[in-house]
């Protein structure tokens, strides 16, 4: 059994209310730091603890502190980032619809350290549910004098609020949160300046995700080196996995960076296996916007190595034959599961959901699902393959933010893994609709 940091008290009836989270030694975290360490002092263990945010892109959380400018009577700002709106990812909202407190002592922690006397909890707009759950958590640590003037008598004030978002996905990515937390449209950001130096109205910003902050109570409480012992090399402490599709048991799990994915995927403690008896044809591991992986790159790289949950080992061998660890959204699919409908899927979202600021993104996410569609329903020809892998390549690396290699990346992985079944799409596109849709007469293909 793996050690359980984020989740180890989640099974406590009425943890989410405040007189439990505190008789469970809650806001000891905040008391410690508040009448013990200075923010440097905080900073300090964040960075010995090799804490890598936990939203997708793994950057050392630590080192992200240590950039924030400090200019004299300027505010600065921390961002909670609970937009989550990720497919395939879940394990924020988990967080915070089961012990909301968790986040909160975190984000006194994370902005003492940063020098925040305001800070905020971006959440996206389908979460009004848990916006409540944050408010009440919020509202109770106030009265209990964790918020406010003077916490603890320590001379540090702090306030935050919740926002809610309007359900865009763009918002996801920092700067555009940014713009949608001051009022404007959530497009992102040319960078630099970066919003260390200017972020929420032109003032110096940190914006963390809930499981990294979250975090920090643990590595307060108990030492960044304590934190850094658990995982492996560069990946240290745990991180939460939500796993969904084809497996025995889909759920949110908390696992030790480094566990092989082969256990992760087949042992009764996580996944228990493919659901049904099937076999497992594909995984992606860390959410819609990374790479797919085929059934024989999951559990081995290409060089026959043990697969590991590590930010390293899921990306071994680069695209070609890895993936990324990403937000932790561990999607698989069984032997049954037509991978061009569910790479067409993505990209209809990904159309859906691009602010439409960068040409190559706005264009091409809309190529892609017209193409994938054309495809799916049996009107496609040899030539609109070598067309996606194109457009996919026009795409990458060309926009602002990274919503276009998140649409690009899965279309392109999924050509250089399944090539066969999207010539197969072509070839049989009777048989293809006959398989996925039931049976079909030909002449629908004209519809």
């Amino acid at each position: 059994m793996g050690r359980k940091i984020l989740l180890e008290k989640t099974g406590i009836e009425n943890i989410n209310t405040y007189e439990v989270y505190r008789r469970e030694g809650g806001y000891s975290a905040v008391e410690k730091a508040l009448k013990k360490m200075t923010p440097e002092e905080v900073v300090e263990e964040v960075k010995k603890s090799g804490l890598r945010g936990r939203g997708g892109a793994g950057f050392p959380a630590g080192m992200k502190w240590s950039f924030i400018a400090k200019p004299e009577g300027v505010p600065r700002y921390l961002l909670c980032n609970a937009d989550e709106s990720e497919p395939g990812t879940f394990k924020d909202r988990f967080l915070m619809e089961k012990i909301p407190h968790l986040l909160i002592e975190g984000m006194i922690l994370s902005s003492y350290a940063l020098g925040c006397n305001t800070s905020y909890i971006y959440i996206r707009g389908e979460y009004m549910w848990i916006l409540r759950i944050l408010e009440k958590a919020l509202e109770e640590a106030r009265q209990n004098g964790w918020l406010g003037k003077n916490i603890l008598k320590s001379g540090y004030d702090l306030e935050i609020y919740v926002s809610p978002g309007a359900g865009a996905y763009i918002c996801g990515e920092e700067t555009a949160l940014i713009e949608s937390l001051e009022g404007k449209r959530g497009n992102p950001r040319m960078k630099p300046p970066f919003p260390a130096v200017k972020g929420l109205w032109q003032s110096p910003t940190v914006v963390n995700n809930v499981e990294t902050i979250s975090s920090v109570v643990s590595i307060v409480n108990n030492g960044g080196e304590q934190y850094a012992s658990i995982g492996l090399g560069k990946s240290t402490g745990t991180k939460l996995i939500s796993a969904c599709g084809n497996i025995r048991k889909p759920g949110v799990y908390e696992i030790e960076l480094g566990i092989s994915v082969e256990e992760f995927l087949y042992s009764d403690e996580y996944c228990g296996g493919i659901n049904n008896g099937k076999r497992l044809k594909a995984c992606i591991p860390g959410g819609s916007s990374v790479p797919i992986l085929p059934h024989y790159l999951v559990t081995k790289t290409a060089n026959g190595e043990q697969r590991l949950m590590t930010y390293e080992s899921l990306a071994d061998g680069g695209f070609a034959t890895g993936s990324m660890l990403g937000s932790g959204g561990f999607i698989v699919f069984d032997e049954d599961q037509c991978i061009v409908r569910n790479t067409w899927n993505f990209s209809r979202f990904y159309h859906h959901e691009s602010c439409g600021q960068c040409s190559p993104c706005r264009e091409g996410t809309g190529w892609m699902d017209k193409v994938l569609k054309r495809i799916e329903y049996g009107k496609g020809n040899m030539h609109d393959i070598d067309l996606l892998v194109s457009i996919s390549k026009n795409i990458e690396g060309n926009t602002i933010c990274p919503l276009g290699d998140a649409a690009a990346w899965p279309v392109a992985s999924a050509i250089r893994h399944f090539r066969e079944e999207f010539e197969w799409h072509i070839k049989e596109p009777v048989k293809c609709l006959e398989t996925n849709y039931g049976l079909v007469k030909e002449t629908e293909l004209e519809a």
